[in-house]
């Protein structure tokens, strides 16, 4: 019977540890001393313990792959960060594996729980999961989270809020008083940073900062938020990506609303084609090759051994002036 097998708990007791020591010598062997880890390998055997696919250590000549989830695969802002991580990736002699999780948590997780049983370490972007299942998962596999903050673990964060806080005082100096934030989803880490940017912004400004959504992070999100916007009487609004952005845009096209003459709009991310819409863009622009780039590196130091303590690396933004926005419209006009 499964419940008769041997656990870490009897491995702790034959060799004098912590279990929390027994499962770091399967799960994340460089933080093990090699004596410790010897001693834990042998009560092991000695027990008849056999740990389960996740905490399994990579067996040598394993092919060495990494996980890159992504919320979805659609998205063009994560084009880039693909093509970068797969190129040092290739150059670390990793393969690059791609999984979407199609905004939702639980696809995420399962996911997760079931390649890490056989990749060697995993980049999270802009995950939806809660800071304690990240954790656990993090156990198992070394994790790297982008566009997140998770206490305890490696995070990648584009400096967005700074991008939101330039664009509030873009707008307000071309005269606007009401500005809407088109929110992403309410799960979504950095979505709450972006709204604080604008709203604290505004405030120091002496604008009017509305929320509005939540609303799905995609061109039908963004005629939703076009209706919204119409309906809440802001002159200008800031759009959690550039994908309700372009999305409200066409819309409010549609609707006979001339941007940036009666209404001005920015996105963020400047993805592939935000500068091709009628009329173009303005948008928060990031380095997001880097990011690709970086993610793979801190994996690779952690499995060769040579990590330093988590920390969370910024990345600066800068605010791309196109034709979306311009002076508020006086009344009557």
């Amino acid at each position: 019977m499964d419940d008769d097998r041997p656990t870490i708990y009897d491995v702790a007791r034959r060799c004098g540890v912590a279990a929390s020591t027994v499962s770091r010598a399967f799960n994340n062997p460089g933080r093990v001393g090699a004596r410790t880890r010897e001693r834990v390998h042998q009560a092991a055997r000695e027990v008849g313990y056999e740990p389960r696919p996740l905490a399994r250590v990579e067996a040598p000549g394993r092919a060495r792959t990494l996980t890159l989830v992504v919320t979805d695969i659609a998205n063009p802002y994560y084009a880039a960060l693909v093509k970068s991580a797969q190129a040092r990736a290739i150059e670390r002699d990793y393969t690059l594996a791609l999984v979407d999780s199609d905004e939702s948590p639980r696809v995420e997780a399962s996911n997760l729980r079931r390649l890490l049983a056989t990749t060697s370490g995993g980049i999270l972007a802009t995950s939806r999961l809660s800071d304690d299942v990240v954790r656990r998962l993090a156990g198992h596999r070394p994790l790297v989270v982008v566009n997140r903050r998770v206490a305890g673990l490696p995070s990648l964060v584009v400096d967005t809020p700074a991008g939101m806080r330039e664009a509030v005082r873009h707008l307000v100096a071309h005269g606007h008083r009401r500005v809407a934030y088109l929110s992403g989803p309410r799960n979504s880490w950095i979505n709450g940073q972006r709204w604080a940017a604008v709203r604290d912004e505004a405030a120091a400004l002496g604008a009017r900062a509305a929320f509005l959504g939540p609303f799905t992070p995609d061109r039908r999100g963004g005629g939703d938020a076009a209706d919204a916007l119409v309906a809440g009487g802001a002159t200008a609004a800031i759009a959690y990506n550039d994908l309700i952005a372009i999305g409200a845009l066409q819309h409010l096209r549609e609707l006979g609303i001339r941007l940036p003459q009666e209404l001005s709009l920015v996105g963020c991310d400047d993805v592939f084609g935000a500068d091709l819409t009628v009329p173009a863009l303005t948008t928060i622009a990031g380095p997001t090759h880097r990011i690709g780039t970086a993610a793979v590196d801190v994996l690779h130091a952690h499995l060769s051994g040579r990590r330093g303590p988590p920390e969370t690396r910024t990345f600066d933004t800068r605010l791309v002036v196109r034709e979306s926005t311009g002076p508020a419209a006086t009344p009557g006009n």
